[in-house]
């Protein structure tokens, strides 16, 4: 899905020197569109030129280099950075909506204005915070090291396997796994009746001071998880009857992901906040590892999608390889051609002209036949798919015997061959002409 983005911005000079009414343009993003960001009127609005075929992802990679770039924590004092700051949350919040970027694109920024003073959704102008959408991005409160921003659980990792075939074409793969969920019938609570009392052994901090006797008149203080409370602050009398007070139940959850075409195996998806949930943190990242399923390899495994023609691709890096099998009589004299049914269905022809000779183990590179090379833009109006190469290695079967009269028909065939040449055995093969007495 991806599409590239430049976002032209003002250039960080001093309050000073700025011109609150000369649009000036800010280093490019390494994309492709221009959204250009007037400086801030009563309203602190964008004016935007965009092009409409301007994705999601297009938009979100170039608010998270210029959010960053302008964030009030990296730059303490510049108000001109807090005010570019303001204009590209509200620019992504116009673009990000539907609703509001058809109207962008019909009326205008006035049109956007008008919208929202009708009580209409999005846009950024109604309200919205800028750090709030910092933080759907980034996390915390929408700051840079924050203190106070709730502690995040531990990411969790799956290995997922993939079908070559998937790989080739691309794939919405489905995956279950059991994760841990806040426990829907007491709310987090674990308690029956909702009822939470606050510990009594520590106070409801979770810990406790303990003095322990080292020696005679000698004590040490030792600050330890409070045993009442398991560390919570907090007790409950009527457990819930389904987590039984532990507030988190695990069940099997199923997981959607998306393979783009021409992803590496060993390719790594973040769903970010997709892991465990608990009440006393916000979930971390379910991290998906991409891995390519093995073939079977099995006589009766011929319904296997991923045979092709009763035989595997093989993959490496952006580029595939085949096995052709070809006869003795074929190897040497051609005349025979191949019809190669690929991963997405389509046919690679193989063939050589009478005459021509194929030796065994030869290899043959069929350009372009190979992996589709992934880019984030995919195959669109922005990019064009490129591919590797198909190498397809020859073996040729020979006959398990032969009969006499084969046998001196073949012999004859190959005494002709070898005197048209001028090959001589004896000497192409480098072995001496006497033997060395021992």
């Amino acid at each position: 899905m991806g599409v590239n983005a430049v976002l032209q911005a003002g250039q960080s000079k001093g309050p000073d020197s700025e011109d609150p009414h000369q649009r000036v343009q800010e280093e490019k993003c390494p994309n492709d569109i221009d959204i250009d960001i007037e400086p801030p009127r009563t309203t602190r609005a964008p004016i935007l030129g965009v092009d409409k075929k301007a994705t999601d992802k297009q938009l979100k990679s170039a608010y998270r280099q210029l959010s960053k770039k302008f964030h009030p924590d990296k730059n303490p004092g510049d108000e001109s950075a807090h005010d570019k700051f303001v204009q590209v949350a509200e620019a992504y919040e116009i673009l990000s909506e539907p609703e509001t970027r058809q109207i962008y694109d019909r009326h205008g920024h006035e049109g956007v204005q008008r919208h929202q003073q009708h009580g209409g959704r999005g846009g950024g102008g109604g309200g919205h915070d800028p750090f709030d959408l910092f933080s759907r991005f980034f996390g915390g409160h929408g700051h840079f090291g924050s203190s106070s921003r709730e502690p995040q659980g531990a990411n969790v990792e799956v290995r997922v396997e993939i079908s070559l075939r998937d790989f080739y074409n691309g794939a919405t793969s489905e995956f279950a796994w059991d994760k841990q969920h806040i426990c829907e019938t007491c709310g987090g609570t674990g308690s029956r009746d909702g009822q939470v009392d606050t510990c009594g052994a520590c106070g409801g901090h979770g810990i406790r001071i303990v003095k322990q006797q080292l020696a005679p008149g000698m004590f040490q203080q030792m600050q330890v998880r409070c045993d009442q409370c398991g560390g919570r602050g907090k007790t409950v009398k009527n457990k819930c009857p389904v987590c039984r007070g532990a507030r988190v139940e695990r069940k099997k959850t199923t997981v959607s992901v998306t393979v783009e075409r021409g992803a590496a195996r060993d390719a790594r998806l973040v769903l970010e906040n997709e892991a465990d949930q608990s009440p006393d943190w916000v979930p971390g990242n379910l991290i998906v590892h991409l891995a390519e399923k093995q073939p079977s390899l099995a006589d009766n495994d011929d319904d296997n999608p991923d045979r092709v023609d009763g035989v595997f691709f093989r993959r490496k890096g952006d580029d595939l390889y085949w096995t052709e099998v070809l006869s003795l009589r074929e190897a040497w004299m051609g005349g025979w051609s191949r019809n190669l049914t690929h991963l997405d269905k389509h046919v690679v022809r193989l063939s050589r002209p009478r005459g021509h000779v194929v030796q065994s183990g030869h290899v043959e590179t069929v350009p372009g036949e190979g992996m589709p090379k992934w880019h984030e833009d995919g195959d669109s109006v922005y990019h064009k798919t490129e591919f590797g190469n198909l190498y397809v290695t020859y073996e040729v079967v020979l006959p398990d015997q032969m009969d006499e009269a084969m046998e001196k028909d073949f012999f004859d065939l190959w005494e002709k061959w070898r005197a048209k040449k001028g090959i001589d055995l004896q000497k192409d093969a480098a072995r001496p002409e006497h033997h060395d007495e021992l």
